[in-house]
């Protein structure tokens, strides 16, 4: 597997103007360059860094002083970036830290599953060998289908005593209000997709019993403080919503014998404004701890339904066109959010 490099540099001359046109609103170019990439930006005014496999930050960097050259004469907009994304042959040089991806199937008794392309079958190899794993990427890229594939198959080989599923109960920008009902109840709905993929695997009735020997566990990630968990397969999805105190509390949470995979999509945080997510700051923070591995992904891994493709596609164009429009109105997009 392809090691996590980091990369640190400065971009001069240090001028703000062009510093805010590079990064856009929020910051929101560098997130548009990050899932393109499948790598994590950060910056301290002029200085940046930045984390993925070698190949991956590599072209990350040149990406970034290309374009910095070009606030000398322009003001960047999304679609500019995405069109010189498109133009520089980038995808084309981050496809080699793939080639050395090793296959790994994972048998359930629903079938046999194994990673579609490369960057699925690495990550399937680093969670097969590390204690902890991280899943980073965009929505439909099989990060928790696979981390859950993996650890069903862990259970039914008894590798693990205990299967536990984890989530942080936030909203999607919706206001719920109060839920009716007792604890299942109410935080089944943010648990929703793994309890699908529970189903696809094992079948209805084998999970309902699971749960109720406690063999299987899904709860709010808020339960998890306190708990020592040995011989468990642990899987932490919507990562991206954790605050740094709680990321740290989960890790800190891991036991002798167990196995942790962590998911999530830095583009879809539904924090408040203020909130550092814990995902992000953990990709910084263990980027260099033995037995942990990190697999980025992209939005060219995307594996659910064609159409899914073309529709994300159709609203990048849209925005990037009305980002253009605003831009050229002295106007800025103030939503710093990708949902």
């Amino acid at each position: 597997m392809t090691d996590l490099n980091q990369r640190n540099f400065a971009l001069d001359p240090q001028d703000n103007a062009r510093l805010a046109s590079l990064c856009g609103p929020f910051d929101e170019h560098l997130r548009q360059i990050e899932l393109r990439l499948g790598v994590e930006i950060d910056h301290r005014g002029h200085v940046f860094q930045v984390i993925g496999e070698e190949l991956a930050a590599r072209a990350t960097e040149k990406v970034l002083r290309a374009l910095y050259t070009v606030t000398e004469k322009e003001a960047l907009t999304g679609a500019k970036i995405n069109l010189y994304l498109a133009e520089s042959g980038i995808d084309a040089i981050t496809a080699e830290a793939a080639e050395d991806a090793q296959e790994v199937t994972i048998k359930v008794k629903r079938g046999v599953i194994k990673g579609r392309g490369p960057n699925q079958a690495r990550y399937l190899h680093a969670i097969t060998t590390h204690d902890i794993s991280f899943g980073v990427g965009p929505a439909g890229t099989g990060k928790t289908y696979l981390a859950v594939a993996s650890a069903v198959e862990a259970l039914e080989a008894n590798r693990v005593q205990r299967l536990l599923l984890v989530r942080p109960a936030v909203e999607a920008g919706e206001k719920l209000g109060f839920l009716p009902g007792d604890l299942s109840q109410k935080v089944d709905p943010y648990l929703r997709p793994l309890y699908d993929a529970l189903y696809e695997m094992l079948g209805f009735e084998k999970v309902a019993k699971l749960i109720e020997r406690n063999v299987i566990e899904i709860a709010p990630l808020a339960y998890m403080r306190g708990r020592t968990l040995n011989d468990s397969y642990v899987i932490l999805d919507e990562a991206q919503n954790t605050t740094v105190e709680q990321m740290k509390m989960f890790l800190t949470r891991i036991g002798f014998g167990s196995v942790a995979v962590i998911t999530g999509d830095v583009s879809q945080i539904d924090l408040p404004r203020h909130v550092r997510s814990g995902l992000r700051h953990a990709v910084e923070v263990l980027r260099g701890v033995d037995g942990i591995s990190f697999t980025f992904f992209t939005s060219r891994d995307v594996v659910r339904h064609p159409l899914v493709a073309k529709i994300v596609r159709a609203y990048e164009a849209f925005e990037d066109a009305a980002e253009g429009r605003d831009s050229g109105n002295g106007n800025s997009d103030k939503s710093g959010r990708a949902n």
